[in-house]
């Protein structure tokens, strides 16, 4: 009896050795497999690090060229409301001149009138 129970402990010792060496096999494959998947994941994440960069860059050229152009519209309108009043003024000068002239005109009639008035009441 007890050799059977001697050779079934004997038994057991040998099964829990060989699942131990292959739990631990299969430790030593699941680390491995482990750090191949963290090395690829930076791998992964540096190239997304460099395309995010790039895209910032872009980002950041887009919106200097969208203020360089925004500049540049504002400085045309300036111009253009400029040459509108400097427009507005001449017109506004060569009425009043044209207002002027026809004041002297009517006036120079108005004299003529009368003075072809006081002539024929004098005859």
């Amino acid at each position: 009896m007890k050799k059977v129970i001697l050779g079934s402990l004997a038994i057991l010792a040998l099964s829990m050795s060989v699942s131990c060496r292959d739990a631990a096999d299969k430790a030593k494959s699941a680390t491995e497999e482990a750090g191949a998947a963290l090395e690829n994941a930076g791998e992964e994440l540096k190239e997304a690090g460099k395309d995010l960069e790039e895209a910032g860059e872009g980002a950041m050229d887009a919106a200097k060229e969208a203020s360089e152009n925004a500049m540049d519209a504002a400085e045309d309108a300036a111009e253009t409301v400029k040459e509108a009043g400097e427009d507005t003024m001449d017109a506004a000068k060569e009425a009043g001149n044209d207002v002027k002239d026809a004041a002297n005109d009517a006036a120079d009639k108005a004299a003529q009138t009368a003075e072809d008035v006081k002539k024929a009441v004098k005859h």
